[in-house]
């Protein structure tokens, strides 16, 4: 489904949460194996609704949109085999997160009367690690591995599906097309390395364009996260076609490369102050751009310096 049967098509801005994982561990204490926050709604379901009351409260106050991203990251088969859960245990999981976020949707219209729209997405992971592509699956292996949780957040009745970190094109593209099935509209983010590529070497240019030509243009949308803005600054072409397609951004508070960050025992919160001035001049160079959101390190003091940043441009 296309961009325009979603809220987001509309122009204005839409805030989403900031790095939930990283929050949640270096915040909140709370250990998550694999980062794999979804196991929270069984063991601390509490937590992980404090976590999203916390952000929508901010856009409640701001009488903005929001769009209220699962906790389902690393949500799927393969990563529920490691916690030692069955597919139809993940299946369940994947289902009973979408149900938490209308439920936390629901609370939030009532409690804040707000005038702007609450979109509920199922987020996909990378079925691998987040900064390596590793060994890259066909499009055809990664559309089955995926439509599981596709088919389960549909089921559940998700608004659409967002694919984040996303290392390479073939799983991409199998994303796309197993969310296309179910005929749920969905977005890509494409994670970036500090010159500006995908993982594999690929120009995100390139990604964009071969994904819309294997999928007849399939994504709503494309996103960057899990990048900090001085990584990918240079790389978006004002005007161009490629470049119109990504409407979101859910950067990291650091400029610390992945490996950096993932050999690192500290969490570098960055400088808020000066990420919303950064998200404020992308948004100058860039006003097709309408969603705002946190990657790693990123919690909520980052989200209201680059919401209130970005009103002001």
């Amino acid at each position: 489904m296309t961009l325009q049967a979603l809220p987001q098509a509309g122009g204005q801005l839409f805030l989403t949460d900031g790095g939930l994982e990283t929050t949640l561990i270096f915040h909140e204490g709370i250990e998550l194996p694999h980062f794999a926050a979804f196991i929270l709604l069984e063991q601390n379901r509490a937590a992980l609704k404090k976590y999203y009351q916390h952000y929508l409260a901010i856009a409640g106050h701001a009488h903005a949109s929001f769009i209220l991203e699962s906790p389902t990251w690393r949500c799927s088969r393969d990563w529920g085999a490691k916690l030692g859960m069955d597919e139809k245990h993940i299946f369940d999981l994947n289902r009973d997160a979408i149900a938490l976020m209308r439920e936390l949707r629901a609370a939030h219209v009532l409690t804040h009367q707000s005038k702007g729209d609450v979109v509920v997405s199922g987020c996909i992971g990378p079925r691998g690690d987040g900064y390596d592509p590793g060994q890259a699956m066909t499009a055809g292996d990664a559309e089955a591995y995926h439509s599981p949780q596709v088919a389960a957040f549909c089921e559940a009745r998700a608004d659409m599906v967002t694919a984040i970190t996303m290392t390479n094109t073939p799983e991409a593209i199998g994303i796309a097309r197993a969310a296309r099935a179910t005929g749920l509209p969905v977005a890509l983010s494409f994670t970036l390395e500090t010159d500006g590529r995908l993982p594999t070497g690929q120009t995100l240019r390139q990604a964009i364009e071969e994904v819309d030509a294997a999928t007849d243009n399939a994504p709503a949308y494309y996103m960057i996260n899990c990048a900090h803005p001085t990584h990918f600054m240079h790389v978006l072409e004002q005007g161009a076609a490629w470049s119109a397609r990504i409407r979101g951004l859910r950067s990291n508070a650091s400029k610390r490369s992945h490996q950096e960050l993932n050999d690192s025992p500290d969490l570098d919160p960055g400088d808020p102050v000066e990420l919303g001035a950064e998200h404020r001049e992308l948004l100058r160079r860039h006003p097709h751009i309408n969603i705002l959101g946190g990657c790693c390190g990123t919690d909520h003091r980052h989200i209201e310096s680059i919401y209130g940043s970005c009103l002001k441009r």
